[in-house]
């Protein structure tokens, strides 16, 4: 049966109301064919995560409606391993303060400090320096993460591809890892193209996906970060000592709330219309409420690209995404990505990357 986490946002709740909430559910939760697995309430942000076992979304809505009338605003469907690997846990507590009436009551965020780590395409950077020395680094590199992560208390979570997500309670955890990954792979600085960013968030936002959007951001910053920079978002930064950034201005890159915002609205828009070979500069303008001027200038600042570049890098980043999902066919890769012809789609790979698609899949295929 499929597993569902869930959204309240809730003004002013405390954790004796969850728990009795929790019960009721568990009461009736049979009665919708349902299991009541866990829940996470952050007093502070004022809102609360529910983990249920259910036939669809519809049944996780009806519980909550019929037994205490607190219905979810969101519901998205869930991997129990991937809860896990980002929040700890799938089950209550075990050490959960139990009442003198049998109530279980406990109170633990779900907010969570993300640090996602982007490193050379490995298929490309074993065609560059050989297979043996290109597999001995990754290697070594993979070594360095899960040592830090693991001494750092984070949590590895599984996801697709060749980089990291770690997931920490603490975001000065999460800021002495990455420094400590990344004094530890100097040594490969000439040969690798490695960055980290961090940011935090809840399980559940805008996007569908756990901690997508927290994710999202992260790539995103990660992109405009210089090699072997970490890029930390502003909340994160908020809750770190001033004294992890004295004297690291070449290492650490943050940015300010404005351009965070900024940031986001340039990538949204990329996002959503990157497949549309139509969608041009002046589309761009219009979805994000500048003029052309305005645009360059704003982009090429924050990013050091232009918004014609920015926008063919980021339609042959996913045109690779595609072709390492075994989608081979050239032409329609083409199309998926919004380049105007194959022709065209095969030069700017070529230039960008030093071979031509159908060598990359050859390479992706060895």
């Amino acid at each position: 049966m499929p597993i569902y986490m869930d959204m309240h946002i809730a003004p002013g709740v405390k954790a004796k109301d969850v728990a009795e909430a929790h019960q009721m559910d568990v009461l009736h939760q049979s009665e919708y064919g349902c299991k009541c697995m866990t829940y996470w309430i952050d007093e502070e942000r004022e809102n609360i995560f529910c983990l249920i076992e259910a036939p669809d979304k519809d049944a996780v809505k009806e519980l909550h409606r019929n037994t205490h009338g607190l219905i979810p605003n969101k519901v998205i469907e869930v991997s129990g391993n991937i809860v896990n690997s980002f929040l700890g846990r799938i089950y209550d507590p075990e050490d959960a303060e139990i009442t003198d009436k049998g109530l279980k009551v406990f109170a633990e965020p779900s907010f969570r400090i993300l640090l996602v780590t982007k490193i050379t395409d490995p298929h490309l950077f074993r065609r560059q320096l050989g297979t043996d020395r290109a597999n001995e680094i990754l290697k070594d590199y993979n070594i360095i993460i899960r040592k830090n992560l693991q001494g750092h208390t984070g949590r590895e979570v599984e996801h697709e591809g060749n980089d990291f997500i770690i997931s920490f309670s603490s975001a000065s955890k999460a800021l002495s890892c990455a420094l400590a990954i990344q004094e530890e792979m100097q040594q490969y600085k000439n040969l690798f193209s490695f960055k980290m960013a961090i940011n935090a968030g809840e399980p559940i936002e805008k996007s569908n996906q756990i901690f997508g959007d927290t994710i999202r951001f992260a790539n995103s910053m990660c992109f405009i970060a210089d090699n072997f920079q970490i890029a930390i978002a502003a909340k994160v930064k908020e809750l770190i000592s001033n004294d992890f950034f004295y004297n690291k201005s070449k290492t650490l890159i943050t940015l300010t709330p404005q351009d965070e915002s900024l940031l986001q609205l340039l990538f949204t828009t990329i996002e959503k219309n990157y497949n549309d070979s139509n969608f041009n500069i002046s589309d761009y303008c219009k979805a994000t409420t500048m003029s052309t001027s305005q645009l360059y200038r704003k982009t090429i600042l924050l990013t050091g690209l232009s918004p014609n570049i920015l926008l063919k890098e980021y339609r042959l980043e996913k045109a690779k995404e595609l072709m390492r999902k075994k989608h081979y066919n050239i032409a329609q890769i083409t199309f998926d990505t919004g380049f105007a012809s194959a022709s065209y789609f095969t030069k700017c790979f070529k230039k960008k990357y030093g071979l031509l698609p159908m060598a990359y899949l050859d390479v992706l295929n060895n």
